[in-house]
């Protein structure tokens, strides 16, 4: 399993919200490309990136930043956060972003979905944020129609590789991630599937780790200090 730690981006910052809302926000660095060097340094190969701004807007106002990051590093990058377009997708893979999600456009749109997996294949994921059994569009705000795991196995039959599976419910509260959520979705579906959401010990991540998933994010136990980087990737290989 691999341990994708986790940066938000807003104005520039490295920041973390709380289940999603904007104004419970905790700006954690100035200086985000220095996380990411301490990321390296404790052995992550991964990073996974959301442009909390872009969610709002669908544009790429953290641009400079990710770029920032991708230069000063080696970390395989994956980055999302309201992208709606094909500009905006061919935009991030042109600054060496690896791997693409798209959230809300692939309940909304399906056309672009096909489009984009059609030219970028596996460099396109599709983060699935589940809201009550249902999948949460528009920055966790609405329920769609789809139920989760109808939605992964339409994401699954148009050729979708990868799946970031959120519980909202978890996310930022540090009480332990949704194991039987994530052991439904590896045994129902062949594709890569990453935990999001409460992975806030070393206990979660050895558990995650026996349900044979392809990996999990981290993000608030590691600026907490909840979470030991170094010994969470050690643990989860």
């Amino acid at each position: 399993m691999n341990i994708f730690p986790a940066i938000d981006l807003y104005e520039k910052k490295a920041v973390r919200l709380l289940k999603g809302e904007y104004d419970k926000m905790t700006v954690y660095s100035e200086n985000p490309v220095e996380i990411a060097w301490d990321f390296e340094k404790c052995g992550a190969e991964y990073i996974h990136i959301v442009d909390l701004e872009g969610a709002k807007t669908g544009d790429t106002p953290n641009l400079s930043t990710i770029e920032n990051i991708i230069k000063n590093t080696k970390l395989f990058t994956e980055v999302g956060g309201g992208i709606r377009s094909m500009e905006v997708v061919d935009k991030y893979i042109s600054i060496g972003v690896n791997r693409v999600i798209l959230g809300t456009a692939a309940v909304k749109d399906e056309e672009f979905l096909k489009a984009a997996v059609s030219k970028y294949d596996e460099k396109i994921a599709v983060g699935v944020d589940i809201k009550d059994g249902y999948v949460a569009i528009k920055g966790w705000t609405e329920k769609s129609e789809y139920s989760c795991f109808d939605f992964c196995e339409k994401m699954q039959n148009l050729g979708v590789t990868t799946l970031i599976c959120t519980d909202i419910s978890k996310d930022g509260a540090m009480q332990g991630t949704n194991h039987e959520l994530y052991k439904e979705l590896s045994e129902k579906f062949k594709m890569q599937i990453t935990a999001s959401g409460g992975v806030s010990s070393i206990d979660d991540v050895k558990r995650l780790r026996t349900l044979d998933i392809y990996g999990a994010i981290i993000g608030k136990a590691y600026y907490t200090g909840a979470i030991d980087l170094k010994e969470a990737i050690e643990v989860a290989k």
